[in-house]
């Protein structure tokens, strides 16, 4: 939370610098002001500032704000883990997160079909150290990256399924699963339904 009128640096640009900063981007940013012209909110939204609340303002309005965005944040998350279609840029909170997320969805798929894949490897190829990439994935979804890593095996398998040109068991296989059961399980556990049940409602869309 920053107020815009401050010594040396105003909140706009100290939001631009906290949302264009690898390390601090996922951090959302509630400007306070009493500039409450069009173009002040409009160059707040430019910089990435998630609110901007007008003075004067009452203590409880604050307090709503925050706690909106922390739910809206959580909705998110939540919806991006338990939908199997949904692309981890849902979860992006700046455009910096953005771009982090692209590299990291790219790696991941790239080596979707290897069963050992783990954070060193991933780590390894992002160019960052294991503990930052373990902060930023948690900071950004609330997730290990194992979690992110398996979640991101099993929307790639329902996209598969939803193409209908496999398999289960070949499904399972390319995306680095060590057989047809344990895709399943994992399936069942994160979406509700099991690939054979996700495989025939999306042929039964098809016919109609």
């Amino acid at each position: 939370i920053s107020d815009v009128m401050m010594p040396g640096i105003d909140g706009f640009e100290l939001c631009r610098k906290i949302k264009t900063d690898f390390d601090h981007s996922h951090i959302p940013v509630i400007l306070l002001t009493a500039k409450n012209t069009l173009q002040n909110k409009i160059e707040g939204l430019e910089v990435g500032a998630d609110a901007y609340v007008e003075k004067p303002f009452s203590p409880e309005f604050l307090e709503v704000q925050i706690a909106n965005l922390i739910i809206n944040r959580s909705k998110i998350k939540e919806h991006f883990a338990n939908s199997p279609l949904v692309h981890i840029k849902s979860m992006a909170y700046s455009q910096s997160d953005e771009e982090f997320l692209e590299s990291l969805n790219a790696v991941i798929n790239k080596n979707i079909q290897n069963p050992d894949m783990d954070v060193e490897l991933v780590a390894s190829q992002l160019n960052v150290s294991k503990p930052t990439l373990y902060r930023k994935i948690k900071a950004i979804s609330s997730l290990t990256i194992n979690e992110l890593i398996n979640i991101t095996r099993l929307k790639a398998a329902a996209k598969l399924l939803e193409d209908g040109h496999y398999k289960i068991y070949e499904v399972a296989d390319m995306v680095g699963y060590s057989s047809q059961s344990h895709l399943g399980r994992n399936f069942l556990k994160q979406f509700g339904t099991t690939p054979t049940e996700y495989l025939q409602r999306n042929k039964t869309k098809s016919f109609t």
